[in-house]
Protein backbone atom coordinates (compact mmCIF):
# COMPACT_ATOMS: atom_id res chain seq x y z
CA UNK A 1 0.00 0.00 0.00
CA UNK A 2 3.06 3.00 0.99
CA UNK A 3 4.78 1.43 -2.02
CA UNK A 4 1.89 2.35 -4.36
CA UNK A 5 0.82 5.64 -2.46
CA UNK A 6 4.54 6.82 -3.09
CA UNK A 7 5.10 5.85 -6.70
CA UNK A 8 2.02 7.88 -7.92
CA UNK A 9 3.55 10.61 -5.74
CA UNK A 10 6.51 10.74 -7.66
CA UNK A 11 4.79 10.37 -10.56
CA UNK A 12 2.61 13.13 -10.29
CA UNK A 13 5.82 15.43 -8.94
CA UNK A 14 7.86 14.24 -11.62
CA UNK A 15 8.17 17.75 -13.36
CA UNK A 16 8.03 19.89 -10.11
CA UNK A 17 11.01 18.12 -8.49
CA UNK A 18 14.56 17.99 -9.88
CA UNK A 19 16.11 14.57 -10.13
CA UNK A 20 18.13 15.70 -6.92
CA UNK A 21 14.89 16.55 -5.16
CA UNK A 22 13.14 12.47 -6.34
CA UNK A 23 16.62 11.08 -4.93
CA UNK A 24 16.81 12.57 -1.79
CA UNK A 25 12.97 12.23 -1.08
CA UNK A 26 12.85 8.70 -1.89
CA UNK A 27 15.65 7.63 0.50
CA UNK A 28 13.69 10.04 3.16
CA UNK A 29 10.18 8.20 2.37
CA UNK A 30 11.44 4.76 2.76
CA UNK A 31 13.28 5.35 5.94
CA UNK A 32 10.83 6.72 7.43
CA UNK A 33 8.22 4.08 6.87
CA UNK A 34 10.20 1.62 7.85
CA UNK A 35 10.95 3.26 11.68
CA UNK A 36 7.55 3.22 11.90
CA UNK A 37 6.10 -0.04 10.46
CA UNK A 38 2.79 1.47 9.54
CA UNK A 39 0.80 2.08 6.62
CA UNK A 40 0.91 5.94 5.58
CA UNK A 41 -2.87 6.30 6.52
CA UNK A 42 -1.98 5.19 9.69
CA UNK A 43 0.48 7.40 10.81
CA UNK A 44 0.12 10.01 13.86
CA UNK A 45 2.20 12.89 14.83
CA UNK A 46 3.83 10.95 17.66
CA UNK A 47 5.39 8.76 14.96
CA UNK A 48 6.86 11.28 13.19
CA UNK A 49 8.62 13.17 16.41
CA UNK A 50 9.61 9.99 17.42
CA UNK A 51 11.31 9.69 14.29
CA UNK A 52 12.67 12.78 14.62
CA UNK A 53 14.15 12.41 17.96
CA UNK A 54 15.89 9.51 16.64
CA UNK A 55 17.25 11.26 13.71
CA UNK A 56 18.58 13.63 16.08
CA UNK A 57 20.55 11.03 18.26
CA UNK A 58 22.12 9.75 15.00
CA UNK A 59 23.81 13.01 15.07
CA UNK A 60 22.56 14.55 11.55
CA UNK A 61 22.64 18.43 11.52
CA UNK A 62 19.15 20.09 11.04
CA UNK A 63 19.99 20.96 7.96
CA UNK A 64 19.55 16.98 7.04
CA UNK A 65 16.64 16.21 9.34
CA UNK A 66 14.41 19.43 7.63
CA UNK A 67 15.35 17.69 4.34
CA UNK A 68 13.70 14.70 5.29
CA UNK A 69 10.89 16.26 6.94
CA UNK A 70 10.16 18.12 4.43
CA UNK A 71 9.89 15.03 2.19
CA UNK A 72 7.22 13.37 4.09
CA UNK A 73 5.86 16.66 4.59
CA UNK A 74 5.40 16.69 1.20
CA UNK A 75 4.11 13.41 0.69
CA UNK A 76 1.52 13.88 3.35
CA UNK A 77 0.19 17.18 1.88
CA UNK A 78 -0.07 15.44 -1.16
CA UNK A 79 -1.84 12.44 0.22
CA UNK A 80 -4.59 14.98 1.58
CA UNK A 81 -4.70 16.53 -1.93
CA UNK A 82 -6.13 13.59 -3.25
CA UNK A 83 -8.23 12.75 -0.52
CA UNK A 84 -6.45 9.71 0.81
CA UNK A 85 -6.44 10.34 4.22
CA UNK A 86 -8.47 12.93 6.56
CA UNK A 87 -5.94 14.41 8.94
CA UNK A 88 -2.43 15.72 7.98
CA UNK A 89 -0.61 14.01 10.94
CA UNK A 90 2.26 16.57 9.50
CA UNK A 91 0.08 19.59 10.69
CA UNK A 92 1.47 20.34 14.03
CA UNK A 93 4.81 19.29 13.31
CA UNK A 94 7.06 21.80 13.77
CA UNK A 95 10.85 22.31 11.58
CA UNK A 96 14.04 22.02 13.32
CA UNK A 97 15.79 25.22 13.97
CA UNK A 98 17.98 25.98 11.69
CA UNK A 99 22.16 25.73 12.11
CA UNK A 100 23.76 28.96 12.41
CA UNK A 101 27.63 27.43 11.78
CA UNK A 102 30.08 28.38 8.54
CA UNK A 103 30.02 25.31 6.18
CA UNK A 104 32.75 23.05 6.05
CA UNK A 105 35.36 23.18 3.13
CA UNK A 106 38.84 22.66 2.77
CA UNK A 107 41.81 25.19 3.68
CA UNK A 108 43.99 25.64 1.22
CA UNK A 109 46.46 22.92 2.73
CA UNK A 110 43.82 20.68 2.39
CA UNK A 111 43.10 21.44 -0.97
CA UNK A 112 46.63 21.02 -2.12
CA UNK A 113 47.04 17.74 -0.32
CA UNK A 114 44.30 16.22 -2.50
CA UNK A 115 45.05 17.94 -5.97
CA UNK A 116 48.59 16.26 -4.86
CA UNK A 117 46.79 12.73 -3.91
CA UNK A 118 44.99 12.75 -7.60
CA UNK A 119 47.33 13.95 -9.53
CA UNK A 120 48.52 10.44 -10.99
CA UNK A 121 45.23 9.65 -11.82
CA UNK A 122 44.04 11.98 -15.03
CA UNK A 123 40.67 11.48 -14.75
CA UNK A 124 40.14 11.78 -10.39
CA UNK A 125 42.59 15.21 -11.00
CA UNK A 126 39.77 16.24 -13.49
CA UNK A 127 36.96 15.50 -10.71
CA UNK A 128 38.22 16.91 -8.27
CA UNK A 129 39.48 20.58 -10.40
CA UNK A 130 36.15 20.71 -12.37
CA UNK A 131 34.50 20.97 -8.67
CA UNK A 132 36.62 23.32 -7.20
CA UNK A 133 37.07 25.25 -10.01
CA UNK A 134 33.38 25.81 -11.51
CA UNK A 135 31.28 24.70 -7.89
CA UNK A 136 28.69 22.73 -9.31
CA UNK A 137 26.97 20.19 -7.77
CA UNK A 138 28.33 16.66 -8.54
CA UNK A 139 24.70 15.81 -10.05
CA UNK A 140 25.87 18.79 -12.86
CA UNK A 141 29.21 18.06 -13.07
CA UNK A 142 28.05 13.91 -14.48
CA UNK A 143 25.72 15.64 -16.62
CA UNK A 144 28.02 17.66 -18.54
CA UNK A 145 28.33 16.63 -22.01
CA UNK A 146 30.84 17.79 -24.59
CA UNK A 147 29.42 20.15 -26.58
CA UNK A 148 28.27 21.77 -23.09
CA UNK A 149 31.94 23.36 -22.75
CA UNK A 150 33.12 26.55 -24.35
CA UNK A 151 36.69 26.36 -24.36
CA UNK A 152 37.33 29.44 -25.38
CA UNK A 153 36.05 31.43 -23.03
CA UNK A 154 36.65 29.29 -20.76
CA UNK A 155 32.16 28.39 -19.59
CA UNK A 156 30.46 25.49 -18.95
CA UNK A 157 27.07 25.58 -19.83
CA UNK A 158 24.70 23.14 -17.28
CA UNK A 159 21.70 22.69 -18.78
CA UNK A 160 19.88 21.00 -15.67
CA UNK A 161 20.66 22.77 -12.52
CA UNK A 162 18.82 22.28 -9.57
CA UNK A 163 14.69 23.34 -10.28
CA UNK A 164 15.76 22.20 -14.12
CA UNK A 165 17.58 24.99 -14.21
CA UNK A 166 20.12 26.77 -16.78
CA UNK A 167 22.94 28.63 -16.12
CA UNK A 168 26.92 29.13 -16.76
CA UNK A 169 29.90 28.44 -14.80
CA UNK A 170 33.47 29.77 -15.44
CA UNK A 171 36.63 27.10 -14.96
CA UNK A 172 40.36 28.15 -14.39
CA UNK A 173 42.87 27.97 -16.89
CA UNK A 174 44.35 25.12 -14.52
CA UNK A 175 40.70 23.52 -14.71
CA UNK A 176 41.60 23.80 -18.51
CA UNK A 177 44.70 22.02 -18.72
CA UNK A 178 43.82 19.15 -15.93
CA UNK A 179 40.47 18.71 -18.14
CA UNK A 180 42.68 18.84 -21.49
CA UNK A 181 45.51 15.61 -20.01
CA UNK A 182 42.24 14.29 -19.02
CA UNK A 183 40.84 14.18 -22.19
CA UNK A 184 43.87 13.14 -24.16
CA UNK A 185 44.45 10.17 -22.57
CA UNK A 186 40.23 8.96 -22.77
CA UNK A 187 39.11 6.23 -24.80
CA UNK A 188 35.73 5.52 -24.43
CA UNK A 189 33.11 7.12 -27.31
CA UNK A 190 30.44 8.87 -24.85
CA UNK A 191 28.47 12.56 -25.28
CA UNK A 192 29.32 12.92 -21.31
CA UNK A 193 32.63 14.55 -19.92
CA UNK A 194 32.76 12.15 -17.97
CA UNK A 195 31.70 8.58 -19.07
CA UNK A 196 31.32 5.40 -17.95
CA UNK A 197 32.17 1.69 -19.40
CA UNK A 198 28.72 2.02 -21.19
CA UNK A 199 29.00 5.29 -22.79
CA UNK A 200 26.48 6.61 -20.23
CA UNK A 201 28.27 8.92 -17.45
CA UNK A 202 29.79 8.29 -14.23
CA UNK A 203 27.09 7.31 -11.50
CA UNK A 204 27.26 9.49 -8.50
CA UNK A 205 28.00 6.40 -6.07
CA UNK A 206 31.22 5.69 -7.96
CA UNK A 207 32.14 9.36 -7.51
CA UNK A 208 30.98 9.46 -3.74
CA UNK A 209 33.27 6.01 -3.46
CA UNK A 210 35.97 8.18 -4.68
CA UNK A 211 35.83 10.19 -2.31
CA UNK A 212 35.68 8.24 0.74
CA UNK A 213 38.94 6.62 -0.01
CA UNK A 214 40.46 9.89 -0.37
CA UNK A 215 39.25 10.89 2.59
CA UNK A 216 40.75 7.52 4.30
CA UNK A 217 44.17 8.60 2.98
CA UNK A 218 43.84 11.95 3.81
CA UNK A 219 42.74 11.39 7.13
CA UNK A 220 40.26 14.56 7.01
CA UNK A 221 36.70 13.97 5.32
CA UNK A 222 35.98 15.64 1.65
CA UNK A 223 33.05 14.62 -0.26
CA UNK A 224 32.09 16.03 -3.56
CA UNK A 225 29.67 18.70 -1.82
CA UNK A 226 32.67 19.74 0.28
CA UNK A 227 34.20 20.97 -3.14
CA UNK A 228 31.12 23.49 -4.01
CA UNK A 229 32.34 24.49 -0.26
CA UNK A 230 35.15 24.97 -0.55
CA UNK A 231 35.06 27.16 -3.99
CA UNK A 232 32.14 29.48 -2.28
CA UNK A 233 34.61 30.10 0.78
CA UNK A 234 37.54 30.65 -1.39
CA UNK A 235 35.99 33.11 -2.94
CA UNK A 236 33.84 34.80 0.09
CA UNK A 237 37.71 34.77 1.63
CA UNK A 238 38.57 36.67 -1.61
CA UNK A 239 36.16 39.26 -0.77
CA UNK A 240 33.91 38.51 -4.32
CA UNK A 241 30.05 39.99 -3.43
CA UNK A 242 27.45 37.73 -2.75
CA UNK A 243 25.61 38.47 -5.62
CA UNK A 244 28.19 37.45 -7.80
CA UNK A 245 28.86 34.14 -5.47
CA UNK A 246 25.01 33.41 -5.52
CA UNK A 247 25.17 32.87 -9.06
CA UNK A 248 27.92 30.98 -9.69
CA UNK A 249 26.48 28.61 -7.45
CA UNK A 250 23.04 28.62 -8.95
CA UNK A 251 21.16 29.90 -5.99
CA UNK A 252 17.55 31.33 -6.57
CA UNK A 253 17.67 33.27 -2.97
CA UNK A 254 20.50 35.26 -2.02
CA UNK A 255 20.06 33.80 1.65
CA UNK A 256 21.43 30.62 0.55
CA UNK A 257 24.24 32.42 0.00
CA UNK A 258 24.67 34.88 3.01
CA UNK A 259 25.95 32.12 4.90
CA UNK A 260 29.61 32.05 2.65
CA UNK A 261 29.53 36.08 3.83
CA UNK A 262 30.59 35.06 7.06
CA UNK A 263 33.98 33.15 6.06
CA UNK A 264 35.12 36.61 5.09
CA UNK A 265 35.22 37.86 9.12
CA UNK A 266 36.59 33.99 9.78
CA UNK A 267 38.97 34.47 7.21
CA UNK A 268 40.24 37.87 8.24
CA UNK A 269 39.69 36.27 12.37
CA UNK A 270 42.21 33.43 10.96
CA UNK A 271 44.37 36.22 9.75
CA UNK A 272 44.44 38.14 13.00
CA UNK A 273 45.23 35.24 14.93
CA UNK A 274 48.30 34.18 12.83
CA UNK A 275 49.74 37.73 13.64
CA UNK A 276 49.26 37.04 17.64
CA UNK A 277 51.31 34.05 17.59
Amino acid sequence: MNEEIKQSFFNDNCNRFSAETIRSYKIALKQFFLFSGKNYTEVKAADVRSWLASLEEKGLKPRSVRMKLSAVKSFYHYCMEEKKIRKNPMRAIDNPKKEDSIPYYLNRRQLAMLQELTRHDPRDRAIVETLYATGVRVSELLEIKHEDIKWENRQIWIRKGKGNKERFVLFTHECAERLKAYLGCQKKESPYLFPNNRGGHLSRVFVEKRFQEFSALLGFKVVPHTMRHTFAAHLAEKKMKPAYIQDLLGHDNINSTRIYTKLMDHARKKQYDSYQI
